[in-house]
């Protein structure tokens, strides 16, 4: 499979605020992609595959996030084409048009395997009807409370790059720690995650501050923190440009103290490289490489630019793919061989899912300079155990 991935990238050579569950973060500045035609039942219209798995790709094609749905949708194609596969077969449902009849559909044009949905909302509506049937799913969402023995969450989970940051910061002499954190679920879940890791590692919680999303509030509540001092680290769980409004508040003209640290909402941010009050600021995230030249492929081939999360798509087809070499057609997933302890590789560099059907990711650790981001800690290349 990887002698196949890698004709991937001769092939790429020439051609914000993610709320859990919630919220799709942007990345597509291109024209808008347009929409896949609904699937129809296949006791009608799909051939019978008596060589080839059947795969449902359940994403939004309408609505709020269909941009992001059919980003996805060109991803999976993408790496049909990319590896020449000719042993899948996958359908594309539209969740924008309720959930669970897309699930209902897709189990009873025979699919095996779900990938999707795209919102963690949707993952009960789905298992509802994928659970009777023994149809497991691999979620696009980073909602780790839907993750279950039939649930494996593929999203890129703020906790781990909060823990990553947080152990490089440590190494660096990083010691007493403080948190500004915008109000609901992703600012709730990266403040626990700060405190968690920080304690974990022999560290201090001094302070925290959150507010509500908006220049004035965030700016608020960084002379709140500041005025509380005693920190020499601040983690900004925000994007990169509120991230630099509330920098350019805690640090004073020169100093170097308090450290910034940010998550993994700022992949991808070209912004973070020129902001000032940024520089020497701290974040990770899955590797950037390989989806950079993802993305020339991707324009080539559909005329726009990819949302990150487009990522996803792929790597979850190359999953597939690998595990389709010992699974005969017509048969039930084997979902054991989704708990392999050496894990998978895709554009997003190693990852693995654990017994709770969350997604372990390889994170690479990266500074900001003046006009630059460069990787101060590079991701692994194989898990330790």
């Amino acid at each position: 499979m990887f002698g196949k991935f890698k004709r991937f990238f001769a092939v790429a050579g020439v051609s914000t605020l993610l709320a859990a569950c919630q919220i799709i973060p942007g990345g597509n500045t291109g024209p808008a992609n347009t929409p896949a035609p609904e699937p129809t039942p296949s006791q009608s219209t799909l051939p019978q595959d008596e060589a080839r798995h059947r795969v449902a790709l359940l994403v939004p094609l309408t609505g709020t996030n269909a941009g992001v749905g059919q980003s996805i949708a060109n991803a999976t194609t993408m790496a049909l084409l990319d590896t020449n596969a000719d042993n899948l077969r996958i359908t594309t449902y539209d969740t924008a048009k309720g959930a669970k009849t897309a699930a209902d559909r897709a189990v009873a044009d025979g699919n095996k395997l779900i990938l999707g949905p795209l919102l963690g909302d949707n993952v009960p509506s789905v298992l509802a009807a994928a659970a009777p049937a023994n149809v497991p799913l691999i979620s696009f969402s980073n909602d780790v409370s839907v993750a279950s023995s039939d649930v494996f969450v593929m999203g890129h989970i703020p906790e781990q790059s909060v823990a990553r940051t947080v152990d490089y910061a440590m190494s660096q002499g990083s010691r007493r720690f403080a948190a500004l954190t915008p109000k609901g679920e992703y600012g709730d879940r990266a403040a626990k995650a700060l405190a968690k890791a920080v304690e974990a590692r022999g560290g201090q919680m001094v302070a925290s501050q959150s507010y509500d999303r908006g220049n004035s509030f965030i700016i608020s509540a960084a002379k709140k923190l500041s005025a509380q001092g005693g920190f020499d680290t601040v983690l900004i769980a925000d994007g990169a440009r509120l991230s630099a409004i509330a920098a350019a508040q805690l640090k004073k003209a020169g100093d170097d103290l308090p450290h910034i640290l940010g998550t993994e909402l700022w992949s991808g941010e070209a912004s973070i490289a020129n902001a000032a009050a940024l520089r020497g600021a701290w974040f990770s995230s899955v590797p950037d490489a390989r989806y950079r030249r993802f993305v020339e492929s991707y324009e080539a081939r559909f005329g726009s630019k990819p949302y990150r999360i487009a990522t996803l798509g792929y790597d979850s087809v190359l999953l597939t793919l690998r595990i389709a070499r010992d699974w005969k057609p017509g048969r039930n997933f084997p979902v054991s061989r989704l708990k392999a302890s050496d894990g998978f590789i895709g554009l997003d560099g190693i990852f693995r899912f654990g017994p709770d059907g969350v997604g372990e990711r390889g994170m690479e650790t990266r500074q900001i300079g003046n006009g630059t981001v460069s990787v101060v800690a590079p991701a692994p290349d194989k898990f330790k155990n």
